[in-house]
Parts: C-alpha cells; structure tokens; sequence
C-alpha cells in the first residue's frame, strides 16, 4: 500500500487516484483497509474513510464495509452488452415492450419527407408547436423548445451550457447509471441526494445547495431506477428549496413522460427567466427506441447555448426523423396507442409489487418501467434469480451511497408471471437458497 499517501482525506484521495490512473493498481484489486491505512499514515480512521468515500462518488472505486474497498472498472458502455443465457428471460436490460409501440412502417411507406439542403438548420416547426402544445397541457409554460438527439444528448448540453469540469452536481442516488457515467465523463464532481417513493427527499436537496452544487439532476417521474416519481406536495417543497438559489441549473429528465402512469410534476419555476431550467422528453419510450429523438424545453439562455453547441457539431436532429416522429406522434389512434402502454406497464408493475408483497418482500415502483427491491447481498440476489431462469439488474452501478438493491424491468413480464417472479427472487433472498446447476 506504499502508493496511498498524503494526510488530508483530499491528499489520500488523490494519491490512489494517481494509482489507479497509472496503472499501478488494477481494476477489480482490493484496496488497504481503512485501519491499516490510518495506522500508516498517522491519521484518524475517518479521514480514510472519506478519502474513500471520495473515490468511490468519483466511479474509481466500489464497495465498502467490511468487505473493503476495490479498484472499479472503467466506465463502458459494456454494462448494456452483456450477454444473457438463451434459456433466462430479460428482466434486467430496461428495454421497452415492443408490442406496445405504433407501428412505424405505415408512416415510412408515406412520410412527406422535407427538402434537402445544408440550409435546413431550424427545428420542423409543426413539431415544435406539438411540443409545446404537449407541454402546455402538462402546465409548463415551455416558451422555447429545442430537438436534440435523444435524452442524453439533451442532459450533456444542457450541462456543458452552464457548467465546467469540477463543478459539484446534484444527482439522485440510487440514479439512472447513463447520467452519473455523463457526469463523471465531464469531470464534474456528483453529489448524491437520497429519494424515496415521492422522489428527492427535501433535506437531501437542502443539503446539497448548501454544498454548492451548480446544478441538479432529477427524474420526475418513471425514476430509473427505483420508479419514484414527485407528487405535488412534494414538488411544492423542492421548489421553495430551489428559489433560495436561482443560480443554480435545474435539469428534468422526463425520460418516460406519456408511459409513466402518473401525471406530470416540474420543478420548473413559473416564470420563464427566473432560473437556468430545461425539462427533458424522449420519444423512445412511447414512439420506438430508435427513433433517437427528445424534446427540451427551458429558458431562452439555456435553450440559446444548447443549439449553439449543437450548430457546431451535427447541426440539426434530421428532418427526416422529426417529420417522422411529427406524422406518428400527431396520427390519429396514436394517443390510445400510448394510453395503453401506460396501463399495460402499470398493472405489470403493481401486480409484481404485489405479489412480492405477498412473498414478505418489500419493491418501490409508482412509475415506470422498473422495480426496486432493496436486498443486502446483490450480487447473491442476482445470481440465484439466474438460476432460477431470471436476469434482473444488480444495483451497484446506480449507487453513490445509497443501500444495495437490485432492479426488476417489467417490461419482459407477461401477464401471470408475476407471482413466478416474485417466488424466485424471495427464494434468492434468503441466506443459502442459491442453486447450483
């Protein structure tokens, strides 16, 4: 442990970083304890341990407890290609239900497709006023929209409009994995708020603007993963919080919106200037997956920014793509489409809780398409669940410091499977239930 140095929580932080970095530690290789480094060093066992703790909100390291600390793996998009045994159903990849999307081919066949030229850089017009049409009857007063390529394309320029590498962030722990790797990609530093079913916990929110945070990331509704979603009183709560702080940038990532099976709640302030704000909503969930579209709504500046960003780079969201998601979304017989969906997702849902409940085990899941269960060993969880025939989601990936969990997609579920389910993750749960085959 020669590489471990320094005597502030900072200084040790960083010199197992410089480790980590060069090469001198490899991922997957245990770290000192935190009493042998203390004694080392000559240092109170709580500055090793937040120097820990740095590392691991920094993605370099994970676990902790009394199994110790271990050197993570580099960020990859690998954690959504891994392979599942061709006789164990997919309960893990978050994927949509196929069967629950309009079909595209009739809109294909005869899409009026728009005149080509490098001159077509405005966003399809007819598609903006739908936007804001769908906005405005959610109560969001939107008064400039953007179309970027997808959600996360949506969250990266709203961040790189407003912050820089450094700069503390809020975000939701547990949280959707795709956004804390953006985050850590930028080098802005995560600062976790804890949730329950209601969504933010108004103290952890309080607690991170008194940290500083420049902004704060949250789901509204459909939260990946534990499906919590705002109410009204509790977004009446988180706003009260947030006015004491107009400089700091408020991202929604609406990611669900019409599937979600709750109405909408926003964070966004009344008055369109007030503060830096956008509100993020794909079309993948309830349009296709491919399809690779979001709507962003926000204030002028921040709007402004991002289509600058985007102007330099690709340009514009093909038009081709946005007449496409214009003529299906706006066709008629598509809002039942989506009303079904919402039904489909949330009866599978809350029979699942339901039949865990029944098997003594506790899920989160008001919205969404996924399902929480708080567990004390993930990775046993997980495993028994697969040899039990059922590939669900280990937590680790969407924690900061939060407990351990594991996340159920319901989209794979058919109707009565639930109880099958739910047997075989209680049966995983229990102490030296695993199977062996």
């Amino acid at each position: 442990m020669h590489f471990v140095t320094g005597r502030s929580a900072a200084e040790i932080a960083a010199s197992v970083e410089r480790a980590i970095r060069s090469g001198q530690v490899s991922p997957g290789e245990q770290l000192p304890s935190v009493r042998d480094v203390a004694e080392r060093l000559g240092v109170n066992r709580n500055t090793v341990t937040a120097a820990y703790a740095r590392l691991r909100e920094a993605g370099l390291v994970t676990g902790n407890g009394r199994q110790g600390s271990r050197v993570a793996a580099p960020p990859s998009v690998e954690i959504y290609r891994s392979e599942i045994p061709a006789d164990v159903r997919d309960l893990a990849s978050g994927n949509v239900d196929a069967s629950l999307l309009p079909d595209l081919a009739p809109f294909l066949a005869r899409l009026d497709l728009p005149p080509g030229g490098y001159e077509m850089v405005e966003d399809d017009p007819e598609l903006v006023a739908h936007a804001l049409r769908v906005f405005r009857a959610d109560g969001l007063q939107a008064g400039r929209i953007a179309i970027v390529s997808g959600a996360m394309d949506g969250l990266e320029r709203a961040l790189r409009a407003h912050l820089r590498p450094g700069d503390p962030i809020a975000i939701e722990d547990p949280g959707y994995v795709s956004a804390l790797l953006l985050v850590r990609s930028l080098g802005l530093r995560p600062v976790p708020m804890a949730l329950d079913e209601d969504g933010v916990l108004p103290e952890a929110l309080d607690a991170a603007l008194a940290a500083g945070v420049r902004a704060v990331v949250t789901t509204p509704r459909a939260q990946n993963p534990t499906g919590a979603c705002l109410g009204a009183e509790r977004a009446a709560r988180l706003r009260a919080l947030l006015d004491r702080h107009p400089e700091v940038l408020v991202i929604e990532d609406d990611h669900a919106s019409a599937v979600s099976g709750v109405p909408a709640q926003t964070l966004a302030p009344a008055r369109m200037a007030a503060r830096p704000w956008t509100v993020i909503r794909s079309v993948s969930k309830f349009l296709g997956p491919d399809l690779r579209l979001a709507i962003v709504a926000g204030d002028p500046m921040t709007i402004a920014r991002m289509q600058d960003q985007q102007a330099l780079g690709p340009r514009w969201v093909s038009h081709i793509i946005q007449r496409l998601v214009l003529r299906l979304w706006t066709a008629p017989g598509t809002d039942q489409v989506i009303e079904r969906a919402a039904r489909s997702y949330g009866a599978r849902r809350e029979a699942l809780a339901a039949r865990l409940a029944d098997h003594g085990v506790i899920a989160l899941g008001r919205s969404g398409l996924h399902v929480w269960v708080p567990v004390q060993r993930e990775a046993e969880v997980v495993q028994g669940m697969l040899a039990r025939g059922w590939s669900i989601q280990a937590g680790e990936i969407f924690r900061l410091r939060s407990g351990p969990g594991v996340r159920i997609g319901i989209a794979g579920l058919h109707p009565g499977e639930e109880d099958t389910v739910a047997r075989a993750l209680a049966d995983s749960m229990r102490p030296g239930r695993l199977l062996y085959t």
